[in-house]
């Protein structure tokens, strides 16, 4: 079993909050497109799953980027971890990069309908992938090398941006999981994500909290011969300031059996993790 992290700091609203909300594409298609890139430098201190004698935390470069073009819309990023290659990090002998993309599908723009009702302004089709970098062997606490998978899975839905309260726009998906690895279902999962200036300063610069939730339900205890969780997930906190070119803050992220994964004496996946960050914005 591998320990990789599949989730990350989630700024795509970053942009596409000041973007004016407008679901009927029937003049222009491009009206709201625009894009962004940011690269992240950041430390995760006990990231979860993780055993109970893994080492502290790791350092990890993050190419993270979004936009909109016509019917399309995607998010992504690409980690690099363990920069210096550092014999005390907990991703030593782990695969060195990960990669997620979540490509959505604007029906109103597809259709050229308007789908918007009461607070949900615009519908999608939603897609998600985590791709790992490619099996790697790691040492158990035993001294054994063990040889890892990596994680390869899909979600397949819809989505919207929905119009909450205080937050503003956010962004929900509701998917079922097919992991590509053992070619089958294995339940369904909740996705929120939020952007959220809460204080402004005279310099144009702002604080703002941003995170996600990701939710899994519906799965069954057993999966292809491995038991597991029937549900679980993960709640990042962040809290960062921006300015036109730079971000920097601290995030948290609360576990209950993240990935499925059953919370146990020798394998933690239920608790507390940590994340500084410092972003440039291209």
């Amino acid at each position: 079993m591998k320990y990789l992290q599949t989730l990350s700091l989630t700024s795509a609203l970053t942009v596409a909050a000041t973007v004016a909300p407008a679901a009927d594409y029937s003049d222009d298609i491009h009206k709201n497109d625009y894009k962004w890139l940011q690269f992240n430098l950041m430390y995760a201190y006990k990231e979860l799953p993780r055993p109970k004698d893994a080492n502290s935390g790791h350092d990890y470069l993050e190419m993270e980027f979004g936009g909109r073009s016509g019917f399309f819309d995607l998010y992504g990023y690409v980690d690099i971890f363990n920069l210096t290659n550092s014999d005390n990090s907990d991703k030593k002998g782990s695969s060195k990069t990960f990669v997620k993309l979540q490509p959505r599908f604007s029906l109103d723009a597809i259709f050229g309908k308007d789908f918007s009702f009461g607070p949900v302004q615009e519908l999608y089709f939603s897609t998600l992938f985590n791709w790992g970098g490619g099996g790697a062997n790691y040492t158990d606490s035993q001294g054994k090398v063990v040889e890892s998978i990596d994680v390869n899975n899909s979600f397949w839905g819809i989505g919207a941006d929905v119009m909450v309260p205080w937050f503003g726009k956010v962004g929900v998906n509701l998917y079922g999981l097919y992991e590509l690895n053992n070619k089958a279902w294995n339940g369904y999962q909740i996705s929120t994500n939020w952007f959220k200036p809460f204080i402004h300063f005279e310099n144009n610069s702002f604080i703002a909290y941003q995170g996600y939730i990701d939710y899994q339900f519906g799965a069954k205890d057993t999966f292809k011969g491995n038991e597991q969780a029937t549900s679980g997930g993960v709640m990042f906190n962040g809290f960062y300031w921006h300015s036109e070119r730079w971000a920097a803050g601290y995030g948290f992220k609360l576990y209950k059996d993240v990935y499925l994964i059953k919370d146990s004496k020798k394998l933690e996946s239920t608790g507390i993790s940590h994340y500084v960050a410092v972003t440039y914005k291209f």
